[in-house]
């Protein structure tokens, strides 16, 4: 790991990232949104439910990349467009994905944090160009990557000036099929030991299955995650993408509640 010379923990201090007035790295942070920016409508709606239900910060993918060119692709600028009003109708900051280096400054003048998906993981392209902003930036774990590998992702990043990247475990494929993706709660402990950079969880990925959702993202809390990014929708039955793993503003609300309790008893005895 002599390599990771940004990245790396060695004697640094635990990495502190700000997003507007969040801050990944210390306290609990919750983000929640649909998968996909359908309409002006849905996107508010559930905008503000999220806010009504603790979520610190909003997500919602204008661009999506999907396994089918036939299926929903996004509503690319129209929905970055809705989506700052969905921030300006709630003051949540929000995170959205770019697929594509021809993207990214454009995408960067609208989003507060930009992802980079399990697809794009090793996009060194990509990693370069979001490399040279000071944007925030969310880094989710390749579905069949190492932790070494995912880190030297992120040094990419960090290699290029952008020191703000927080590291998201979504899950990696495995020979199990009842769920989407075998969320791996170990490289939650592990990268901390390996790396100074906040790390949150995606359950919502990580599983593919809304019952599994809730108790996976309290497993995260006590995994020591700075966070969660948790798919919700207003009507999951109508959503374009995702909709089988979608929660409902009323199970996301309950999930807030439970994951703010264990945060901070687990903050005591930490």
């Amino acid at each position: 790991m002599t390599n990771l010379k940004l990245v790396a923990l060695e004697n640094r201090k635990r990495t502190i990232i700000p997003v507007g007035n969040v801050r990944f790295g210390t306290g609990f942070v919750i983000i929640g949104g649909p998968c996909s920016v359908e309409s002006e409508e849905q996107m508010i709606k559930t905008a503000i439910a999220v806010k009504s239900a603790g979520a610190d910060m909003l997500r919602g993918g204008a661009f999506k990349p999907r396994t089918s060119p036939y299926a929903f692709q996004g509503l690319g600028l129209q929905g970055l467009k809705i989506l700052a009003k969905a921030r300006e109708a709630t003051g949540l900051p929000f995170v959205t994905e770019v697929l594509d280096t021809r993207d990214v400054s454009w995408v960067a003048e609208f989003a507060d944090m930009i992802q980079i998906g399990a697809r794009n993981m090793q996009n060194y392209s990509l990693l370069k160009e979001i490399g040279k902003l000071r944007k925030p930036v969310l880094l989710k774990r390749g579905m069949y990557s190492t932790l070494e590998e995912w880190l030297n992702c992120a040094e990419y990043i960090m290699s290029e000036g952008n020191p703000n990247v927080v590291l998201c475990e979504r899950g990696i494929r495995s020979f199990e099929t009842y769920t989407r993706n075998t969320l791996d709660l170990s490289a939650v402990p592990a990268v901390k030991e390996m790396s100074h950079l906040p790390v949150i969880t995606d359950p919502t990925h990580g599983t593919g299955k809304v019952g599994l959702i809730e108790p996976m993202s309290l497993a995260s809390v006590a995994a020591g995650s700075d966070g969660l990014i948790i798919e919700v929708h207003r009507n999951p039955a109508e959503a374009l993408s995702d909709k089988d793993q979608a929660l409902t503003p009323s199970q996301f609300s309950g999930l807030v509640r439970k994951v703010r309790a264990l945060a901070k008893f687990m903050k005591g005895i930490r």
